[in-house]
């Protein structure tokens, strides 16, 4: 086992008094149900108290715990790190991790894309050395300084997600993170319940420009129309600054951008070269993505070529964009095509999902229909503040629409773009997902393609799942 921590060096840290026999630590866990043996625990309150689950820690095989205060149940000679305040130490962490390693840490922000950037840059980096990234959607005040604390001191690079819902929190955590490249991959309409307006948000994401170090990189969208925005905050803070889009000022220019039913094709040019890169998902959205990734690789020194190649390879992950073919009937080879983007929305990504779909031709012969249709189901959009009915209804005007079959609407704010639906694409309209998860066999037929969009706390997901359980590609030589 490689130790991450020893007592010592996470007292010093923290500034917290030990308790108990040294220890060592391979890791730091903040959740007893993903705890693996070697794990420090980080005593966190957040819906629950994790001092009440110390014990259980230990039991499981941590080999310490940092806490607050001496948790019940837990004996007087156990391996306690105690410190005043458990967020305050885990901060600590994560500052100390940060100071003793020389890697190259990327940070990464923006209405959308996060996600998908980070793991896309994650995966190009890691083929060039070694690598270490956010862990799932870990990009909040615990998130950034937990994935810090589990940063390995012989990292080669390390890419920072950082995220917000309310104004002032991403600078700091860009700070602590102390980045050599910052990336905004693109502003839109989204947490507008906590700022008047798209320049507030624009101002917020630029904040992580602040957490440059002194040769810094800054790397922002330049097609928004917030880019002046960004460019000035980039021009503050960072030693360079790099817009991409397809803009004519962009320095990571994409002068030519190929969308296909399976993957985006990027032409463009970069520091004085041409460059060509594929992207396996279809995707405006994913081909600027992809972008960002190519000049965050080459500006942190890796291998450009390498890292073209690596783009190709990479697919959307589950919520984000992934499509699945789903078997309805594996004897006559009956299937449809699932995009599965119900992770996150707003006004931006909901016309990013709406051009995929468009782009994607569905299967003709097949089915009760035989005519394969194009069909959105899509739930609500959270957080978008005093105008969300309006930006709901402006859906309806997409041109990406022409080409839909058939809307399914999830949610009360979602009612306001099915009324305004032409009346020959209005599906069903659910006031909750769990309606139309179970009305999905009725929605779908051999041959379509079927994306499913919306904020997390739509549920929408639950309506992937109903669909997911259609699929009888399992049953194939049973």
């Amino acid at each position: 086992m490689t130790a991450l921590w020893n007592s010592e060096e996470a007292a010093r840290a923290t500034g917290g008094t030990l308790s108990g026999p040294a220890w060592s630590a391979s890791g730091v866990s903040i959740d007893t149900r993903t705890l693996n043996p070697g794990d420090l625990f980080v005593a966190l309150k957040d819906v629950r108290d994790g001092h009440d689950f110390v014990a259980q820690a230990l039991e499981k095989g941590a080999p310490a715990a940092l806490v607050s205060r001496w948790p019940e149940g837990v004996a007087a000679d156990a391996p306690l790190l105690v410190v005043d305040d458990v967020l305050k130490g885990l901060e600590g962490l994560a500052r100390a991790a940060r100071n003793r390693t020389s890697a190259r840490v990327i940070g990464i922000t923006g209405s959308a894309g996060k996600t998908s950037t980070k793991d896309m840059l994650a995966r190009v980096l890691g083929h060039q050395g070694k690598t270490h990234a956010a862990e799932a959607s870990y990009n909040n005040h615990w998130g950034v300084p937990l994935t810090l604390a589990r940063m390995p001191v012989d990292t080669d690079y390390a890419v920072i997600e950082i995220g917000m819902n309310h104004p002032g929190e991403i600078a700091p955590l860009a700070k602590l993170a102390r980045l050599d490249v910052a990336i905004v991959t693109t502003v839109a309409p989204a947490h507008l319940e906590a700022f008047e307006n798209i320049e507030g948000i624009a101002a917020e994401k630029a904040s992580i420009f602040e957490g440059l170090e002194p040769e810094g990189v800054a790397i922002f969208n330049a097609d928004v129309e917030t880019a002046p925005i960004l460019n000035a905050a980039a021009k503050a803070h960072a030693a360079r600054r790099i817009g991409f889009g397809e803009h004519g000022d962009a320095a990571l220019r994409a002068t030519n951008i190929t969308l296909t039913d399976a993957a985006s094709v990027v032409e463009g040019r970069f520091a004085g070269a041409p460059f060509l890169l594929k992207v396996g998902a279809p995707g405006r959205h994913f081909a600027m993505n992809a972008l960002a990734v190519f000049g965050a690789a080459k500006v942190v020194g890796a291998d450009p070529d390498v890292a073209a190649c690596d783009i190709g390879h990479w697919r959307a992950p589950a919520g984000r964009g992934q499509r699945e073919t789903l078997m309805l009937d594996p004897v006559e080879d009956m299937s449809i095509e699932l995009i599965d983007d119900a992770f996150n929305a707003n006004p931006a990504s909901m016309a990013a999902a709406f051009e995929v779909l468009a782009a994607i031709q569905p299967q003709q012969g097949q089915g009760r229909i035989a005519t394969g249709r194009r069909i959105a189901i899509l739930g609500d959009m959270l957080e978008l503040g005093p105008d969300e009915t309006a930006m709901h209804k402006e859906l309806a005007t997409h041109p990406a629409l022409e080409h839909f079959q058939r809307v399914d609407c999830v949610g009360p704010r979602m009612h306001a773009l099915y009324k305004a639906l032409p009346v020959e694409k209005r599906g069903h309209w659910a006031e909750e997902a769990e309606s139309l998860a179970k009305e999905a066999h009725r929605l779908i037929d051999a041959g379509d393609v079927v994306l499913v969009k919306g904020s997390k706390g739509s549920r929408v997901s639950l309506v992937v799942d109903a669909l997911r359980k259609l699929d009888r590609a399992v049953d194939k030589g049973t």
